[in-house]
């Protein structure tokens, strides 16, 4: 496979951060010099072998009507929905840029959301509401939480092929006409055990928010989770909690967890 090799690129100001091991370049758009960068060289970015490396890129922007624009792309170049890992690192990303300073409202391709800086360096993260879930077969259930996904309960998630599996799954299109990221999990302890394969990036990430999200109202609508407070979830990247209410449909959904920068540089 020929590797593309970026030609317009002048200089590109970039920062590296990531949310338990979901990793995303973050780029400063608000003066939009980034705007012209097609979806080939947003993709040769987030090569971990010939660029930077990432499950994805971030461009923060202007709003007219919140604190910043988070435009989110998926490593394979093209625009993404909801990320919300990348969420929580497009918020500590707009806060060191001083766009705000402990409570940001912002928007996404899915419209608004609210996040706080918690004072144990967590952000907690307002997510859209969602639909209930919806069964495909009494293992595997579909649901959009801003981007769509299927949760699949399996024995040992640990030792599960995720990356075969996920990959057909992902392209099931009986089950999503678009392809869906596919999360597989094990309720052990009252928490959630999960991997996820995710579309865009083609493969396994360490962690994925809106998956997690998924993930925890599936198992408390099937009373695999007793409580739908500070649902606790175990990734590969790290632990990640979700709240929400429900009731005809999920709503007041939160996203908490880590958020990191890691380094910046330049590409000249």
């Amino acid at each position: 496979m020929q590797i593309f090799q970026p030609m317009i690129f002048k200089q590109i100001n970039f920062f590296k951060y990531h949310g338990a091991g979901n990793d995303f370049i973050m780029l400063d758009n608000r003066s939009q010099q980034y705007s012209a960068l097609t979806s080939k060289e947003i993709s040769f970015l987030c090569n971990r072998h010939f660029a930077i490396g990432a499950d994805g890129l971030i461009m923060i922007e202007n709003s007219d009507h919140g604190d910043f624009y988070m435009r989110y792309f998926n490593s394979d170049g093209a625009e993404g929905t909801m990320c919300g890992n990348g969420g929580r690192c497009a918020v500590l990303f707009a806060h060191n840029l001083k766009l705000f300073d402990k409570s940001t409202t912002f928007f996404a391709v899915d419209g608004e959301h609210k996040a706080d800086l918690l004072s144990d360096g967590q952000i907690r993260l307002k997510m859209s509401d969602s639909s209930l879930p919806e069964a495909v077969n009494e293992k595997m259930y579909k649901i959009n939480t801003g981007s769509p996904h299927l949760v699949v309960f399996v024995e040992n998630v640990e030792n599960y092929n995720v990356k075969k599996i996920g990959r057909k799954l992902r392209y099931d299109t009986q089950i999503y006409p678009e392809g869906t990221n596919v999360n597989f999990c094990q309720i052990v302890d009252n928490k959630i055990k999960i991997r996820t394969y995710e579309r865009g990036v083609e493969d396994e990430t360490l962690a994925c928010g809106t998956g997690s999200v998924a993930s925890s109202i599936v198992s408390y609508f099937l009373g695999l989770i007793k409580q739908n407070k500070n649902i606790l979830l175990e990734t590969k990247g790290g632990q990640l909690a979700v709240s929400f209410d429900m009731s005809d449909k999920v709503y007041d959904i939160f996203l908490t967890g880590p958020a990191k920068k890691v380094f910046e540089g330049k590409i000249v």
